[in-house]
């Protein structure tokens, strides 16, 4: 079957990785060890996708500036705890090497820094499969489109080649900025309805579903 997308770029936490509940969890410790007010579920969810500094700003709106730093070394130490027990959605190590035989070029666009996700490439021995990667500390943080421009042309493919996957309102609205079809998740960090109403080209509810539809329409 011939190819419609030469180019797959991968959000990672959410999409890829089941990371999302220890995201929102770390977040709300962070808080709690400063004294500062714990975002609901849902308020801490939404930033998941995001550079750090965005996502923590957004999440404790009350942050006084000088305090950042303190929230965001409180949320490493919280999150790297964490980090042994993530685990990768079922089925994906297998998905990236079919898409990678198939002839696909492969990329993430991630809000985790360029360490964070070596850390976690190194840990799956995923890399392997990735052409290239953006992350938030090296461009623009999501929706700004620059992490998809960028691939773009670096990997030289154009947008309407290029399909975006992700599962967060950060991820889509950055295909859309950027001009590039987007295939939703909703078995991450964001509700579906929030997914939809940037018109991807599909959403998919469960992990196990990423790979049929991919290997049927991408």
């Amino acid at each position: 079957m011939p190819r419609r997308f030469e180019l797959l770029v991968f959000d990672w936490d959410g999409t890829l990785m089941d990371s999302a509940a220890a995201i929102v969890a770390s977040i709300q410790e962070s808080c709690r060890d400063l004294g500062l007010p714990v975002p609901e579920r849902e308020r801490a969810a939404h930033v998941i996708g995001l550079g750090l500094k965005d996502a923590l700003t957004y999440a404790v709106p009350e942050l006084p500036l000088a305090d950042y730093g303190k929230l965001a070394e409180r949320y490493r130490h919280h999150y790297l705890a964490r980090d042994p027990d993530i685990e990768l959605f079922p089925g994906m190590r297998e998905m990236l090497a079919s898409l990678k035989q198939r002839g696909h070029l492969l990329a993430v666009a991630t809000g985790k820094s360029r360490v964070g996700l070596e850390r976690v490439f190194a840990a799956t021995q995923l890399k392997q499969y990735f052409d290239s990667s953006r992350c938030a500390d090296e461009t623009h943080s999501k929706p700004h489109p620059a992490m998809l421009q960028e691939l773009m042309r670096e990997l030289m493919v154009e947008p309407e080649a290029t399909l975006m996957i992700g599962d967060t309102a950060h991820d889509l609205q950055m295909a859309v900025s950027a001009g590039v079809p987007a295939l939703a998740v909703s078995y991450g960090a964001h509700p579906r309805d929030s997914l939809t109403e940037f018109n991807p080209v599909a959403c998919i509810d469960t992990p196990q579903d990423l790979a049929p539809w991919l290997a049927t329409n991408a």
